[in-house]
């Protein structure tokens, strides 16, 4: 068995909704990254974000978030 499956069946006995979260929590981070990649230079202004950090955000990968966002 490998490793990932091995966590995938500890974590699922552990929280049945776990996997439904964290399929709904990378819908999210899809949803806002795509929203982010979309916005014009000024409403970037608006929330203090550079053009060149938006980009590199809205391009990470929908699992790569910050720890605590983890179901």
């Amino acid at each position: 068995m490998a490793l990932t499956e091995f966590t995938a069946r500890a974590t699922f006995a552990k929280h049945p909704r776990a996997p439904r979260r964290s399929l709904l929590t990378m819908l999210a981070v899809w949803r806002s990254r795509r929203a982010l990649a979309q916005l014009d230079p000024r409403a970037l202004d608006d929330i203090g974000v550079t053009a060149n950090r938006a980009a590199a955000e809205a391009t990470k990968p929908i699992w790569d978030v910050p720890t605590n966002w983890r179901a």
